[in-house]
């Protein structure tokens, strides 16, 4: 079997892509992993598409010149407004993010799922098509973040704010009888205990899709032959469009993750 030890790249339009980091980190020991948060631009959900595209094609060039063998959107308005490109456009593979939506309608129990995700994806025909998909079988109901990358981005999560933001979101998702609430965003899983807060009696489950990206990312390492070497010394690295302070910032994220 070949071998490649050169990083996998995991992009996010800022610090949230960290969610999926962790879990790479924890099921891939011996992988090197190169974080490209691009924090100059974020959030992304508000901005045209076309804009979004040219700061998503930058961050994989500049993670390709840096021998990148894989790279994770580790953001779904990355991989909502950029997969298709990139696959037509680069030679390695890409995993993107897709809400998980598909676990939660099968272990649901009230037959409501919640959503929490951007007002950009909830309004994505990437999103209809998903709910749709499964909306035959179960209710989806959605509800957006509105504030929570702002809050983890300043490093609030803590904050009575937060508290108080995360109530409001899931709220509605509650009066709807949802007893899964699947992380729409990877800045998301950062403000995990807050909505675990918010729904209060521990029968709501909150379905983080990081895990299953870690996974998917593990078999592909395996179908293209281009794993670490047994025993390999992982490094991870962190780039930024916002420059070396903000780099300094995701490094330290990174380190409370450990």
């Amino acid at each position: 079997m070949s071998m490649n030890n050169s990083p996998i790249g995991v992009f996010d339009s800022g610090m949230g892509g960290l969610s999926v980091w962790r879990e790479l980190r924890r099921g891939l020991p011996e992988e090197s992993l190169l974080y490209y948060g691009d924090g100059l631009h974020c959030p992304y959900g508000e901005k045209p598409a076309r804009q979004v595209l040219g700061y998503i094609d930058a961050a994989v060039r500049e993670l390709l010149d840096r021998d990148a063998k894989l790279i994770v959107l580790a953001c779904n308005t990355a991989t909502m407004t950029a997969v298709k490109y990139l696959r037509s456009r680069y030679a390695v593979p890409f995993v993107g993010m897709e809400p998980a939506i598909k676990p939660a309608v099968e272990s649901t129990e009230s037959g409501v799922v919640g959503v929490l995700a951007t007002h950009t994806s909830l309004c994505s025909e990437w999103f209809a098509e998903l709910r749709d998909r499964y909306s035959a079988d179960v209710e989806v109901v959605s509800a957006a973040g509105d504030g929570f990358v702002e809050i983890v981005e300043a490093g609030e999560e803590d904050s009575p704010q937060a508290g108080e933001v995360v109530r409001r979101a899931v709220r509605p998702l509650m009066d709807a009888g949802a007893d899964r609430i699947v992380l729409g965003c990877t800045h998301y899983p950062f403000l995990a205990h807050r909505i675990a807060e918010a729904v209060g009696d521990g029968k709501v489950e909150i379905i983080d899709p990081a895990p299953a990206i870690a996974r998917r990312v593990e078999f592909l390492l395996d179908e293209y032959g281009i794993r670490a070497e047994r025993g390999h010394a992982a490094e991870y690295g962190f780039l930024s469009a916002a420059g070396e302070e903000y780099a300094r910032r995701l490094r330290g994220k990174a380190g409370t993750l450990l």
